[in-house]
């Protein structure tokens, strides 16, 4: 792993030592996949034709910013009563998104940062963490570089972030998006496989006390040989059994079939801390299955159709208590 202090940031003003405590000691983590959420501009390095407003998609300005406000949204509505402090992001362009996403959305006044990758894959996918600089304050930050197997395409870079909470509890903070199963499932399965043991390289590296946070979209499921690598290798799967309110059995549905393919895994210092996990299923965020029956996340695209929805994954919600 490089030198987290290679990428040290800016400095910030944080709240004196006097207001600290007057803060709840909690912190809410929330994980969303955006299904594709490009801009409409080409860029040259990239595979990206396919969101540009004379592409097949036509993806104009006008459904740029209605999927820009429409992710502000889901964030929005994954609490009642305040914003989570932690949003790890998958499947966003790059920094212009971010900015838009942060600085002209709905969240245009949330104050959110945000860091996130610059990865090799080559549709120009990468992951992002938005953060909430009171309650979290990023000491250093870092990507894990994920070296292909033979005949595997490039894949997106983990993001690292090491921060303090409010009570000064340090977090180690990391963002996946693995490998998906286009191609088949066993035979992409060494895929998936690589990119958690590049996990696990690194976390073992940290101190033995280390609170650790791994989230994001693993393209496996909790049974999945990936998922239990992990666990064996002392990560707990927190966001197993979580369900939603109205109807969602995971975060993902597929031929009419509940799955949950994104998870939030802790540390084993980090597991009695947690007191609540559960899928954001809003109403607004689901949609009539006419073929399977029952509900399914309300997505941006059904095929190439646009549908003016939200995304094919819905957030998913951790929260902690220290």
């Amino acid at each position: 792993m490089r030198n987290c202090g290679l990428r040290l940031f800016l400095t910030f003003v944080f709240i004196s030592h006097s207001l600290i405590f007057s803060f709840s000691q909690s912190l809410t983590l929330v994980e969303l996949n955006c299904e594709n959420l490009f801009d409409c501009y080409h860029d040259s390095l990239k595979q990206d034709t396919e969101w540009l407003p004379a592409s097949v998609r036509k993806w104009t300005p006008s459904r740029y910013w209605r999927k820009v406000n429409s992710i502000g949204q889901e964030i929005i509505s994954c609490l009642q009563s305040s914003l989570p402090d932690l949003v790890a992001l998958v499947e966003v362009e790059n920094d212009s998104v971010l900015r838009d996403l942060t600085r002209r959305s709905l969240l245009r006044n949330a104050g959110y940062e945000y860091l996130m990758t610059s990865s090799p894959d080559v549709r120009g996918i990468d992951v992002a963490l938005l953060y909430q600089p009171f309650s979290f304050r990023p000491v250093c930050y870092d990507y894990l570089d994920v070296t292909p197997l033979e005949g595997m395409r490039p894949t997106r870079d983990i993001l690292y972030v090491q921060g303090e909470t409010v009570n000064r509890d340090t977090l180690h903070v990391f963002v996946v998006h693995a490998p998906s199963r286009f191609g088949g499932e066993k035979a992409t399965r060494p895929n998936r496989r690589i990119v958690m043991e590049r996990l696990i390289s690194v976390i073992q590296l940290l101190p033995p006390d280390a609170k650790v946070i791994v989230a994001g979209d693993f393209n496996d499921y909790a049974d999945s040989p990936s998922l239990q690598f992990l666990e064996a290798n002392g990560l707990h799967n927190v966001t197993q059994e979580a369900r939603g309110e109205h109807g969602a059995q995971g975060t993902y549905r597929y031929e009419g079939r509940w799955q949950s393919i994104d998870h939030i895994l802790v540390s084993p210092n980090l597991r009695d801390s947690v007191t609540q996990t559960y899928i954001n299923d809003a109403p607004f965020l689901l949609e009539e299955d006419k073929k399977y029956g029952g509900v399914k996340p309300f997505r941006t695209y059904n095929g190439y159709r646009y549908q003016r929805g939200f995304s094919d994954h819905l957030p998913l919600v951790v929260r902690f208590r220290f």
